[in-house]
């Protein structure tokens, strides 16, 4: 049976600490939570170091075997839980794993298609990003440094398990410009008016850049060699980031097909 924990632990102020940045950053952690994304981390070898969890989440199956294998597990009232919740009907079940960000360098290790998500403030565009990057092929992703955190609880959840098996980097426009210079990486934005993506031609090595949701590449334009678009019906003026981006990794991945 997981140990019981009051409201006051020091555990509590530990778990309460992951729904920040600067407590991810500083314990290298980060959330999930429910037994799906518990699932996805154990599938794709992701290290467990802990467990939070309600009466009723102790009855899942996943939760008493990892227990049984020595993974410290804690029982909160569902109270306590829902403080460190960061949805609004919690699930019962937050584990804590290993934040082990990628160096940029290796986002360019082999050939590939690289997403890089310039610095999109919403997170459910970011993660749904993420898993269309790993469903298309990607080698990697880099996430603009100011934008939101690729860590954050609903970008975990968006991501639906993307963050265990595609490498995610985080950086500026200088500092990605530099390693994809160094690797022979083209940029190619993707905004209104550029070279219609059909056209193109995806080098080997490839960064995909897409924009903000409503200030499009910004600093980020500088840095990229070509500009592409998508073509819409003359009364659309612009699609949503994620669904952008998608589109674009279809187009880039059929092309390596």
């Amino acid at each position: 049976m997981p140990l019981a924990l009051g409201a006051q632990n020091p555990r509590i102020s530990f778990a309460r600490d992951l729904l920040t940045k600067r407590g991810r950053d500083q314990h290298r952690a980060f959330a999930i939570e429910g037994a799906t994304l518990l699932d996805e981390a154990l599938r794709s070898g992701a290290t467990i170091r802990e467990l939070y969890v309600t009466e009723a989440g102790a009855a899942e199956p996943l939760v008493a075997s990892l227990e049984g294998s020595g993974v410290p597990s804690y029982l909160l009232a569902d109270r306590t839980f829902a403080k460190i919740s960061d949805v609004e009907t919690p699930t019962g079940i937050l584990a804590v794993v290993d934040l082990v960000p990628a160096p940029l360098e290796r986002m360019f290790s082999v050939p590939g298609l690289v997403l890089l998500v310039a610095d999109l403030g919403d997170p459910g565009n970011l993660g749904t990003l993420l898993r269309a990057a790993e469903a298309f092929g990607a080698a990697g992703a880099i996430a603009g440094d100011l934008g939101v955190d690729p860590y954050h609880p609903k970008v975990v959840r968006a991501g639906m398990g993307a963050h265990f098996r595609l490498p995610v980097a985080t950086g500026a426009p200088e500092a990605v410009a530099a390693a994809a210079r160094a690797a022979g990486a083209e940029l190619v934005g993707l905004a209104a008016g550029g070279v219609e993506l059909a056209a193109l031609t995806w080098p080997a090595r490839t960064v995909l850049v897409v924009g903000h949701e409503r200030h499009g590449l910004g600093r980020w334009e500088q840095v990229c060699s070509t500009i592409a678009g998508i073509p819409m019906a003359a009364a659309a003026e612009s699609l949503n980031a994620a669904v952008a981006g998608g589109i674009a990794l279809y187009e880039a991945f059929k092309y390596r097909a």
